[in-house]
């Protein structure tokens, strides 16, 4: 059965949309965005999804209002679940009303998920709050794009002492100003611009009436911004809390698989930085290789992971066959510290664990422990290095490599975010190739590459772009690196 869910997202920040929202997006079938939709949004809808873009540029609009309609209605009618995916909220200057019209129009079943208004969010983010006791009691919103209309009544807007807030109003500033002043409002009435707030590219220019168009011009502000005028602007100094984030302001494009970026994303969340996520390596699992081994797990001396995939997708299995834990008496060892977490959560301690994501660190650290004819398991990728394989066997212990995934390239629903990073993160030699193949060499040259470790950091000097190195190849080293950068 049809449904058609109109969706407000949020203002910018990904981490503003709603569980409902969330939940809603997955279920769509085909969804239409907005220019002002976060990058990562789209990231949420299922990959059979149909994505049609109706962004409306300054001075050119991708689709008409009425066209958005009529690919509402019809979508509707073919059967699909449809997101109307919206910026801020749906009925704030948003036109949903006009959309929710066209489908009850049609007796098209729809449901209206509000969302976080940009308004009251993006001034929050600049500091700047909309009512404040003994300050603002009141606040009002009006769309900046009307300013010179008739149906703008600025003679009881500049009698307010309450907040005001034009939306959309960056071209009609001047008017705006004009108009305020000759409604008697004192020009010295505190007045800021915020531009694209709570992304990483916010910007903001604090004045008064007499000179906020002057500093906005020489701020070289671009739309979308939202103007506010009143007392409460003399508080972004002291309540500024977003733009003091140590990576405020940077867009870092994580390139890992969706599972695999979560914890380095969340960490850099924290820090102030935008996420981008291209997930450029999607995991396709061949654990049918494991059938042959299942039986002899008890005889192996030792199990090496050299991924957090391989130890999720090997014990995954294991409790798909419903096997008993307690017939593995191997001593396990794992590369890198996320690995050995993640065998962690499944209640094991590694016997041998390399504090690098490196191969070499790994052998050296297990090699000592290895007696001639002892059996090892290597469960791995299908692109793993012959490294660990070829080590190993060299010190006379008979191994068995088991190819548990591959990696594939993954998939991209929003080409355009890439435009927005600053930092792309590299974390393997395939993540490169794939992001290359998915972005394109020369957009990856505009931006500041950082690479995992030196395996990684080989395919980045054969394209010819520049890199800095982790000298901690882990994501803790990734996030020292990033901070060191910015000191510099």
């Amino acid at each position: 059965m049809s449904q058609v869910y109109i969706i407000g997202t949020g203002p910018g920040d990904e981490e503003l949309l709603t569980l409902k929202a969330v939940r809603v997006l997955k279920e769509c079938t085909a969804v239409l965005y907005d220019r002002l939709v976060s990058n990562n949004v789209l990231n949420y809808l299922n990959e059979n999804c149909e994505i049609y873009y109706c962004g409306k540029e300054p001075g050119a609009h991708s689709k008409t209002q009425e066209e958005i309609n009529e690919l509402l209605v019809k979508l509707a009618k073919e059967g699909h679940i449809v997101g109307r995916i919206k910026g801020g909220d749906p009925y704030v200057f948003g036109r949903g009303g006009e959309e929710v019209l066209a489908l009850v129009n049609e007796n098209i079943s729809f449901e209206v998920v509000p969302g976080v208004t940009s308004p009251i969010a993006v001034l929050n983010y600049a500091g700047i709050p909309i009512t404040h006791r003994g300050i603002a009691q009141s606040f009002h919103v009006v769309t900046g794009k009307s300013a010179q209309d008739l149906n703008v009544n600025f003679k009881a807007l500049a009698a307010e002492k309450g907040t005001l807030v034009f939306m959309m109003g960056l071209s009609n500033l001047d008017n705006i100003v004009r108009e305020l002043e000759a409604n008697g409002k004192d020009l010295s009435t505190p007045c800021g611009v915020v531009m694209r707030g709570t992304s990483a590219k916010q910007k903001k220019v604090i004045g008064n009436l007499e000179n906020i168009s002057q500093k906005v011009k020489e701020a070289n502000l671009k739309s979308p911004c939202i103007i506010v005028v009143g007392e409460v602007v003399n508080l972004n100094e002291s309540l500024n809390w977003y733009e003091n984030k140590p990576l405020f302001g940077k867009n870092i494009c994580i390139t890992r698989s969706k599972k695999q970026s979560e914890n380095l994303k969340n960490k850099l969340v924290q820090l102030g930085a935008e996420v981008t996520s291209f997930n450029s390596i999607e995991i396709k699992g061949s654990t049918n290789n494991l059938d042959s081994y299942i039986n002899k797990l008890g005889d192996y001396d030792h199990i090496v992971f050299t991924s957090v995939n391989s130890v999720d997708i090997f014990f995954d299995y294991l409790i798909e066959k419903y096997y008993d834990i307690r017939g593995i008496k191997a001593k396990i060892s794992a590369i890198g510290q996320a690995t050995a977490k993640a065998l962690n959560k499944r209640g094991i301690i590694c016997f041998a664990k390399a504090k690098e994501f490196a191969s070499e660190g790994l052998v050296s650290i297990l090699k000592p422990h290895l007696k001639e004819n002892e059996k090892l398991l290597l469960p791995c990728s299908a692109k793993s290095r012959q490294y660990i394989y070829e080590e190993l066997t060299n010190t006379g212990v008979e191994v068995d490599k088991v190819y548990l995934y591959d990696t594939v390239c993954g998939t991209v629903a929003n080409r355009k975010s890439f435009d927005e990073v600053d930092i792309v993160f590299f974390t393997s030699p395939s993540t490169v190739k794939n992001m290359v193949d998915m972005v394109g060499m020369e957009e990856i040259k505009k931006k500041q590459v950082i690479a995992i470790g030196p395996k990684t950091n080989e395919p980045l000097i054969e394209l010819g772009i520049e890199a800095y190195v982790c000298k901690e190849h882990s994501e803790d080293g990734f996030l020292k690196e990033i901070m060191n950068l910015l000191k510099n």
